[in-house]
């Protein structure tokens, strides 16, 4: 049979139309279409992902995250921002992939583990040396956190079930106000830590959830800050919201709630929202009332608040019947049997439970501020009390004002529901003999506040509570206090007035308020004024625990620049992240035309091209790229060698490698670590390529006789700390190291520490041998200088090359800045030349504007009569009549000399080569200044000593006994004493029976 004819075969130009009029299809042969496929592919990669430029040393979503960041205005002497914020900026406008892999650029950009100068300044985890995970980008809290919103006080795990979704919700900022909340999510599993106060507020979240804190600031003036969980301590005080509160706007609807009843049951009413009434049942429900085999009892000795209940089943129930008798201690109760009211209250939340696991409704929760106050009144009616007790303290009568409960989950939802009502209760603690918790209002304050907005059901309670009327509201609380105040008043305003009088509690500050503002400066008024308006309750962190099991943690997005909300009574906010000031020098100019720039992914907006990068960046923090058929991996650098190196080449074209390695010494890791040999430093800055052998800074300590330690300080870059542990861990279970007996991870934040201690009489020469033999505490750093030039050619690059391709790129900066500068400069002179000519005629220009019929009239005739410009006629018509005065004409005239001047200078650095590398000198001895500091890597000049395993024994005499059974011993001489008369002898060795020393000699231990 013939052969088809294969249509890969074909010739390129054959052409077949499918229709007429119809588009053309060219045949290919399909290994030329694979192999233009695949490089256009790989050329894809290599310039729009894996490759860095050598001009700003950024990959061009690094590169986009600085400049969304600028755009956005987080400067580093500004706020921070939420991370999540800069990902969905930078998502949105410049790099349409996975908001993850943002995120973790983000994140290495913020890391001082990996960046030798961080590019980002980061609040927040963003990850470790054991390689943890960064946090998430957003801040997260448990599921049960009850936060105050517009829909209720919800637990945040309740606002939806999705795991990412758009909400609309009003939350309570730190300042009080109701700010929008437009985003939920589930953030999944994470490791959290739980803070509880010395009051009992707490709060559980991921460790980089921040909090509102009270602390002393660097000018040691009292003030808040934000401050992350795993950072938290027991001397920190919680900023905790009591004076603002935000309820449910409507009531909730209970529709959705209502079951038919079966066939057999006989059909009631049922309320189709909260209302007052139902809120109070719910109350003496929670209280007094109880689930026992399908039906809900209640019962209380007070006739008119057992009535109260009654009458509202019957009214807020049409139909239902209820079973009423008379039980032992003078009590009344009554018993719901009807299912479909049963099953309804439980569907509203009410709790089936027994007294230890009960909670308060959420219904009640999401409803108004009326209704949250009718479920306390009948709530504390049925479980708190008041009594009237003397106070020695204060020689006078208090009130205690209590509420007992056997469910912790109730007394704490009932701390935080409180708050919104300006109470606040001590730290609830256990009576053991009958397992209730006791929760009492404490301050005066608190129990007007308790008073006047909630109050009690019974005359008798009422009239108790009413007589804090009469007592004296400015008697001192023991818990609510303002810390720092009083002492940083005294230390700064040692008057009189302020030695005789405290501070620290809210009424006398009130009391001396106008006193004080005789005294303060502006700043400290400011903050009086912040904490009377604010009335934080500050409450000294009192426990701080770690749970090893992870939980579901749970956040919302905040649209407000402040970013927080209000959570069991804390201020909450997110992990943030802005420019760090290294990184504003990579940004400085780009406003003034001095890099190219293209569209973005989608033609709306522009991007550049390349940073303007005052800084030698690609060098400073080096970087790690795999792309199509090629790789890049540099080390970080130090900065005061890199802007040596630079300028040493600006001064000497000419200068070979040896006399740069002198300046630039060798890579400088950000995690410090020793480099060995610097033929390998100087072969891979000639070349482009090379290997460089790293190792970890290590001690031999030495605890006591014959015992030993290795403890390590620094590390190699780029080595996982905990996986290293872990790999000792497993050589020593192996067998593969014998010798050593404990091992530790003593790490903190204020540097590396891992102890290797060793078993007594092991050398520890060779034990730290065979760990950099067979773990990472030695590695080497395969350098390949691999990066695009300009913009384009992915080209291996030696170190002179890399400074050269530098030098080029600020030249063109500096270029096209002086050029920009230039012409503003011209543009003003040329305005200023015509407001001066302007004054000298200024009479004839107001008469030619009064003979105008309008500007544009008055325009032209300046234009014709005057011979000024559009710009010029313009400018005089904006005029203002103070500058008529002799001293504005003045000024107009300098500025126009200062201009000329400017003007001068600009076209003389446009002409001069030299200029414009001394200006790139200038530039880099103050980046120097700024920011530069002492190396961190140490450089030994020689190669890694390989020990022989006898190299690694110290040599030293020795006794060797050999017995005639073959037995061999080696003993010190410094066993061995001279024996004098009557002496004692030493027995160096016990043989066993039948057997004898045969030989007895001295050596050594290398012999």
């Amino acid at each position: 049979m013939p052969k088809k004819e294969n249509s890969t075969e074909q010739k390129p130009d054959q052409e077949k139309d499918k229709s007429k009029g119809a588009d053309k299809i060219l045949l290919q042969p399909i290994v030329d279409e694979m192999q233009q496929s695949y490089l256009d592919y790989a050329m894809s990669v290599i310039v729009s992902r894996a490759l860095p430029d050598v001009r700003d040393g950024l990959k061009p979503v690094h590169r986009r995250i600085l400049y969304a960041m600028w755009t956005i205005g987080l400067k580093a002497g500004g706020k921070f921002r939420k991370s999540a914020t800069v990902v969905g900026e930078v998502l949105g406008k410049y790099h349409p992939h996975g908001d993850s892999a943002v995120y973790d650029s983000l994140v290495r950009l913020a890391q001082n583990f990996s960046m030798r100068a961080p590019l980002v300044h980061g609040q927040g985890n963003f990850g470790s040396m054991d390689g943890d995970g960064a946090a998430a980008m957003r801040y997260c809290l448990t599921g049960d956190s009850l936060v105050l919103t517009d829909k209720g006080i919800v637990p945040i795990e309740s606002i939806s079930k999705k795991t990412e979704t758009a909400i609309n919700l009003r939350v309570l900022n730190y300042k009080g106000k109701a700010v929008q909340a437009d985003k939920f999510f589930n953030s999944g599993k994470h490791n959290v830590i739980r803070i509880t106060t010395e009051q009992g507020y707490g709060i559980r979240g991921t460790y980089n959830h921040p909090i509102l804190v009270w602390k002393l600031n660097e000018f040691s003036q009292p003030d808040f800050a934000w401050k992350l969980l795993e950072d938290i301590t027991t001397n920190d005080y919680a900023l905790i919201n009591r004076s603002s509160c935000l309820f449910s706007k409507q009531n909730a609807s209970l529709k959705t709630y209502k079951a038919k009843p079966s066939k057999k049951q006989k059909k009631i009413g049922l309320p189709s929202a909260m209302n007052k009434d139902l809120a109070f049942l719910l109350g003496a429900l929670t209280a007094e009332g109880s689930f026992s085999r399908g039906q809900i009892s209640f019962n209380n000795q007070d006739a008119r608040f057992y009535d109260k209940v009654k009458n509202i089943i019957i009214k807020e129930f049409p139909g239902i019947k209820l079973y009423e008798r008379k039980i032992k201690g003078n009590c009344q109760e009554l018993n719901i049997y009807h299912q479909q009211a049963v099953n309804f209250l439980h569907a509203i939340g009410l709790s089936k439970e027994k007294s230890d696991k009960k909670a308060i409704p959420f219904s009640v929760l999401a409803s108004r501020q009326d209704c949250v106050r009718q479920f306390l009144i009948s709530l504390f009616e049925g479980d708190g009390s008041v009594i009237s007790k003397k106070e020695k303290r204060h020689n006078g009568e208090s009130i205690e004002l209590t509420y007992n409960s056997k469910s912790e989950q109730l007394i704490k939802e009932l701390k935080t529901v409180l708050l919104n009502f300006g109470v606040t209760t001590t730290a609830p603690y256990q009576d053991k003999r009958n397992q209730c918790y006791k929760l009492i209002i404490s301050g005066s304050d608190s129990i007007y506040n308790f008073h006047k907005q909630i109050g009690f059901f019974s005359r008798e309670k009422k009239e108790k509570l009413g007589s804090i009327e009469n007592m004296n509201k400015e008697r001192m609380s023991k818990n609510d206090w303002i810390p720092h105040i009083t002492e940083y008043l005294r230390k700064n305003y040692p008057t009189q007035f302020i030695k005789k009088h405290n501070f620290d509690r809210y009424n006398n500050l009130e009391k001396n308020y106008n006193a004080l503002k005789n005294i303060l400066n502006s700043r400290d008024m400011l903050m009086i004024d912040w904490i009377l308006k604010n009335k934080f309750f500050f409450n000294k962190i009192k426990t701080i625990e770690k749970p090893k099991i992870k939980e579901t943690v749970y956040s919302i997005r905040v649209k407000n620049t402040c970013h927080s909300f209000v959570a069991n009574g804390f201020i909450n906010h997110n992990t943030e992240a802005k420019l760090s000031r290294v990184s504003e020098e990579m940004l400085f100019d780009i406003e003034k035309e001095t890099v190219d720039f293209i569209d973005n992914y989608d033609g709306t907006i522009q991007e550049p091209r390349v940073l303007p990068a005052k800084l030698p960046n690609l060098l400073l923090n080096g970087t790690l790229g795999i792309a199509v058929g090629m790789a890049t991996n540099i080390p970080p650098h130090n900065l005061t060698e890199l802007c040596d190196g630079v300028s040493a080449v600006i001064d000497n074209e000419d200068i070979d490698i040896n006399e740069l390695i002198k300046i630039v010494k060798g890579p400088d890791f950000p995690t410090g670590g020793i480099i060995y040999n610097k033929a390998d430093i100087k072969q891979a800055y000639a070349t482009g390529k090379g290997g460089i052998v790293v190792r970890a800074v290590t001690d031999i300590e030495e605890i006591k006789a014959g015992m030993h330690r290795i403890i390590v300080t620094e590390m190699p870059y780029q080595v996982n700390k905990a996986d290293l542990v872990a790999k000792i861990a497993e050589l020593v279970k192996d067998k593969k190291i014998d010798g050593i007996k404990d091992l530790r991870d003593e790490s903190d934040k204020d540097g590396v520490r891992v102890v290797v201690e060793l078993k007594k009489d092991t050398y520890p020469q060779k034990i730290l041998n065979r760990l950099f033999k067979l773990t990472n505490l030695q590695t080497t750093f395969h350098v390949n200088m691999l990066a695009l030039v300009d913009g384009i050619q992915p080209r291996v690059l030696t170190l002179k090359s890399v400074f050269e391709e530098f030098i080029k790129h600020r030249k063109e900066v500096i270029k096209r800045r002086t050029e920009f500068d230039l012409q503003k400069a011209k543009d003003r002179a040329h305005i200023l030349e015509g407001l001066v000519k302007a004054i000298s005629i200024i009479d004839k220009i107001i008469a030619l504007i009064k003979k105008s019929k309008d500007r544009d009239e008055a325009r032209i005739g300046l234009i014709k009569k005057f011979k000024f410009t559009e710009a010029q006629s313009n400018a005089i018509l904006d005029m203002r009549l103070s500058q008529l005065a002799n001293l504005e004409r003045q000024r107009l005239e300098d500025e126009l000399k200062e201009k000329k001047a400017l003007i001068k200078e600009l076209e003389s650095i446009l002409s001069s080569s030299k200029k414009v590398l001394s200006i790139i000198k200038n530039e880099l001895k103050e980046l120097k200044e700024k920011f530069g500091d002492e190396r961190r890597t140490k450089i030994i000049s020689g190669a890694v000593d390989t020990f022989s395993q006898e190299d690694l024994i110290p040599n030293e005499s020795a006794i060797v006994i050999i017995t005639h059974d073959g037995y061999i011993k080696r003993l010190s001489p410094d066993t061995f004493k001279t024996q004098i008369r009557g002496g004692k002898g030493v027995v160096g060795l016990t043989t066993k029976e039948e057997d004898a020393v045969e030989m007895f000699f001295a050596t050594t231990t290398h012999s």
